[in-house]
């Protein structure tokens, strides 16, 4: 189905690939995380602007303002016990706090990222020794610890946050630690000590980069937490009381809270805003990273805009022939590049599946092969934008309609993954998988899916089928859980096979075994598969039809004997010439 010309001139219009945006505008275009940041700029303002910007001295007292309620005589926020502004001292106390603030920060960020850092990267004997210290400063009492400085040093704000920062560390240090343990065996990571970099290049350039993000997002926590920690300091008695702080105008408002009980308000809320205002800056930090990270996301106003544009073809209108049972019609898939600019990957592909029929799907990596695959599956990722056409299952849009796609997956269409170590669950047996997968495609007792999940595994060629069962997925080759894949498609017998890259991951005696597997249970059962791959050999070796795709299109179809044999487009020409070329080459090897 051709799409409509509306959506041909919106898609172009939206084409030009956006550029990346920075992390604090993808936060600012957030409404909570612009409200979040301006808060936070208000308070920051607030504190180096309080002397000019506070109407009275931060211990400017005046009897006559004593517990004065708010909004009286020109007190906005009233008067504490002791005769002074209330407004002032907070307005005076934001500095303080957040010094405290930020002396926890850095203290627990340098100490911890910089031994997260070399436990991660060496490992060893230095690893053990960082992990005990860390496990020992954790094990301390806090309170304990700061109340024996007290009397050491008197009411130091700077000594007790100090000690608190060196407290939290730890924390950084596990985060920094497990980030480098997945980064360090990494092939870039080896292909740098390979031209020679030094560790400290290494860890500087490359290590240190991935690391930042989950170190940022930590930051905006620990920030948080140092205001709660400086407010309970001052709250407990153990800060300056010459010095204004939030946690200090907090204890004093609470100690006369019979003759002034709204007086506690203002701090308590103040420094429960802040504290949360650090939190919600963090989550949204981390979403807005993790979106830049994966891909664009489309504005929501601009993915309805285009499915108005969309005209979609309903499942009644659709009457294909009786043998065929998988139709793609006019299939348009589009990723966002931007807020507001979609690239197309799929430019109208038609398709027809018949019973019996193994239709291979060729072309290059990015040609669009595994987006047919998914459009059928209904996994496409989340951020794909279906611009236009149908995919019918026995005359059922599954595209389209939920409820149609929900009814065939699993029981009329299977699918055989790239990966067949990634695709098993490492937490359950082999035989609860596929007894579970079976069960929910099909209404079947416990006991009877069990008989015919060893029938299955026996005929896909697993001899100790009763074992095998009782086994997790580490415990068996890369080959036996291919055919363990094999038979969890097969089990609901279902009449659609949709196999992405079967073999890729497989050996080549394996590979051979696997396609064998794959022809006998067609020829057995009748069923139509799709073949994705790259491969001509396995296309010539297997599929009766074949489908060429490069950019998006499918550029030849025909039998796999007359394609081989006489092709007519230049890029499947290509392909034929390139893979003779490889077989040329390992025969001379």
């Amino acid at each position: 189905m051709s799409a409509a010309p509306d959506t041909e001139l919106l898609v172009t219009k939206l084409a030009p690939r956006a550029k990346s945006e920075p992390v604090i505008i993808g936060m600012l275009k957030n409404p909570l995380g612009a409200i979040t940041i301006a808060y936070l700029a208000i308070i920051v303002v607030m504190g180096i602007l309080a002397p000019w910007i506070a109407p009275y001295g931060p211990n400017y007292t005046d009897l006559a303002v004593t517990n004065l309620p708010p909004f009286s005589d020109g007190h906005v926020l009233g008067g504490d016990a002791s005769g002074r502004d209330v407004l002032s001292r907070l307005i005076y106390g934001a500095r303080e706090t957040l010094i405290a603030c930020i002396l926890v920060l850095g203290v627990s960020l340098i100490l911890g990222t910089a031994t997260g850092l070399i436990a991660g990267y060496y490992r060893g004997m230095v690893e053990r020794v960082l992990e005990f210290i860390a496990d020992s400063i954790m094990s301390l009492p806090g309170i304990v610890l700061l109340i024996a400085l007290y009397a050491r040093t008197g009411p130091n704000m700077i000594a007790a946050m100090t000690v608190f920062g060196i407290l939290i560390a730890p924390t950084f240090f596990r985060l920094v630690r497990s980030v480098v343990h997945t980064v360090r065996s990494e092939l870039y990571i080896e292909a740098a000590k390979v031209v020679g970099l030094t560790d400290l290049s290494i860890v500087g350039r490359h290590v240190l980069w991935a690391v930042r993000g989950p170190v940022i997002i930590h930051s905006a926590g620990i920030l948080g937490a140092g205001i709660g920690i400086q407010a309970g300091i001052d709250f407990l008695g153990l800060g300056n009381p010459d010095v204004p702080s939030w946690g200090r105008v907090l204890s004093e408002s609470f100690q006369s809270i019979y003759k002034n009980p709204i007086g506690i308000v203002w701090p308590a809320l103040l420094i429960s805003l802040t504290i949360l205002a650090f939190i919600l800056v963090g989550n949204i930090m981390r979403d807005v990273m993790q979106a830049a990270a994966s891909t664009h996301t489309l504005k929501p106003s601009t993915r309805r805009r285009l499915r108005r544009h969309v005209r979609v073809r309903e499942a009644k209108e659709e009457s294909p022939e009786q043998d065929i049972v998988l139709a793609v019609r006019g299939l348009r898939l589009g990723y966002p590049s931007g807020p507001d600019s979609v690239e197309d990957v799929l430019h109208g592909v038609d398709l027809d599946l018949r019973r019996g029929e193994i239709h291979g799907l060729v072309g290059e990596s990015g040609s669009g092969k595994s987006q047919i695959a998914f459009s059928v599956l209904g996994i496409l990722p989340r951020e794909a934008v279906v611009l236009g056409g149908s995919v019918f299952v026995h005359g059922k849009d599954v595209l389209n309609d939920r409820e149609a796609l929900r009814d065939a997956r699993g029981s009329a269409v299977g699918y055989i993954p790239q990966e067949p170590m990634s695709n098993l669950d490492p937490s359950f047996t082999i035989g609860a998988q596929l007894i579970y997968a079976l069960r929910a495609a099909r209404p079947i007792s416990k006991k009877e899916a069990r008989a015919r999940i060893l029938s299955l595994l026996k005929r896909v060629g697993i001899r100790d089928a009763e074992r095998v069962m009782t086994l997790f997925p580490h415990e068996i080759s890369g080959g036996m859980a291919q055919r363990v894949l094999i038979c969890g498609a097969i089990a609901p017998d279902p009449d659609i096979i949709i196999a992405d890259e079967p073999t890729t991951a497989l050996d080549v005696t394996v590979q051979a075994e696997v396609l064998e597997l794959l022809r006998e249970l067609s020829l057995e059962r009748g069923l139509a598969m799709i073949l994705v791959t790259h491969n001509l050999g396995v296309v010539a070796d297997l599929c009766t039809t074949v489908s060429v795709m490069r950019a998006g299109e499918i550029v030849e179809r025909g039998a796999v004997q007359e394609i081989f044999e006489a092709p007519r487009h230049t890029y499947t020409q290509e392909l034929l010439r390139s893979s003779r070329s490889v077989e040329i080459i390992e025969v001379e090897s």
